[in-house]
């Protein structure tokens, strides 16, 4: 039957007349399926319990999240609210951050120490003020029971720093070096001047501590050692021969590179401006082109382990071989711990012909140069009469 018959039939059904439900077997006209009952395909009453069994899931769903939150936030709180203290705390701790350590690292080891509540507060607080880059190795004075902003306050201040600096001049001799150390630090001179040598890690061309502790700032830690200190000092020797260049450099001279040294430390025991260094650097290579004794004042007060301005005949007559009025050429290492500024003076001299030179006004630190004898002896004279002035 087609379509058309279809359409009578349905049309000459009562209204409200029940449709009969095919027998087994008997197809289902198209477009049967979801106007039938429920149970065929779905009907409205099948929608109302799809609807009730999706409420009851969500209301289940719902309460599950409910307490699975509750127990996440338990767990995961330290994370997003860490503990914390109130205020700057009480009493007195020492702490060591280790080189290298994080800002987690550093939290837990204020943690441990009673500081801090949590390492999250600490490091949180680092985060939010974005200093995590600033915090730096080294032992510092604090209080239990602090603010972590408040312990962090005092890890970024210099004055929290446990620590005792020391500061080396250029020129000093070894033994100088020592008992400055020694003074400052509170070690006893003695673990000083009987550090194992090879301990320090000097240059391979290095004969002892003389020229090699390189002048400038220290800061010595808690409980560091005379060997300690001394191996940052020919560490911070190594950096700066590296900069200028010094091995290369002195090849170049057809100097070795303790030769090197020692021309510069002979450059920074005169003296002068720090114009001045490449200018006595010239005098030396000259006088050693020609074959001339170096005849230099510096070298005969440390064969005597001297200071002073007046060097005199008797002197110069001492036997020694630092005694450059005796001996032609360099003395057999350095006199002095020569800087950066006479290391560099000693690799890049001046040019010029110059064959003497005199400090003719220590007291303004003016030094002349010269290639004629005359005005050399006449420079001598105008050094005494300073002298004899001040």
């Amino acid at each position: 039957m087609g379509p058309a018959g279809l359409d009578r039939e349905h049309e000459a059904r009562e209204p409200g007349q029940a449709e009969e439900e095919p027998e087994r077997g008997q197809a289902i006209a198209p477009g049967a399926v979801g106007r039938g009952r429920e149970g065929v395909g779905g009907g409205p009453g099948s929608r109302r319990r799809a609807i009730r069994k999706a409420g009851m899931v969500s209301v289940g769903l719902a309460a599950a999240l409910v307490a699975l939150g509750a127990g996440a936030f338990a767990m995961l709180r330290p994370y997003f609210s860490p503990d914390d203290f109130d205020g700057p705390g009480s009493g007195v701790v020492t702490v060591r951050i280790a080189p290298g350590s994080s800002a987690q690292e550093i939290g837990s080891t204020l943690a441990d120490s009673g500081v801090v509540a949590s390492a999250g507060s600490f490091v949180r607080a680092a985060e939010e003020r974005a200093v995590t880059n600033r915090l730096r190795p080294g032992h510092y004075r604090l209080r239990k029971g602090m603010a972590a902003g408040a312990a962090l306050d005092l890890l970024l201040a210099p004055s929290s720093r446990v620590v005792r600096r020391v500061t080396i001049p250029e020129g000093m001799r070894t033994s100088e070096v020592l008992a400055r150390l020694a003074k400052q630090t509170g070690l006893p001179l003695k673990e000083f001047q009987g550090v194992d040598k090879g301990l320090v890690g000097l240059p391979e061309y290095a004969p002892g501590l003389e020229g090699f502790l390189f002048p400038a700032t220290y800061e010595i830690e808690p409980g560091d050692k005379a060997v300690d200190v001394l191996a940052a000092m020919v560490e911070r020797f190594g950096v700066a021969a590296r900069k200028v260049g010094l091995e290369e450099q002195a090849a170049s001279k057809h100097l070795t590179p303790l030769e090197a040294v020692t021309v510069a430390s002979l450059i920074q025991a005169e003296g002068g401006t720090d114009e001045d260094y490449p200018k006595i650097a010239r005098v030396i290579y000259n006088r050693l082109q020609k074959g001339t004794k170096l005849e230099i004042d510096s070298t005969v007060l440390y064969a005597q382990n001297r200071r002073t301005l007046r060097v005199t005949e008797k002197d110069t007559k001492i036997d020694s071989p630092y005694n450059t009025y005796r001996h032609k050429g360099l003395p057999p290492g350095p006199i002095a711990n020569p800087g950066e500024k006479a290391l560099l003076a000693a690799l890049n001299p001046a040019k010029g012909d110059w064959h003497w030179f005199v400090t003719t006004d220590p007291a303004h630190r003016i030094t002349k140069f010269t290639n004629k004898e005359s005005e050399f002896v006449r420079y001598r004279e105008e050094l005494n009469k300073n002298l004899g002035t001040n």
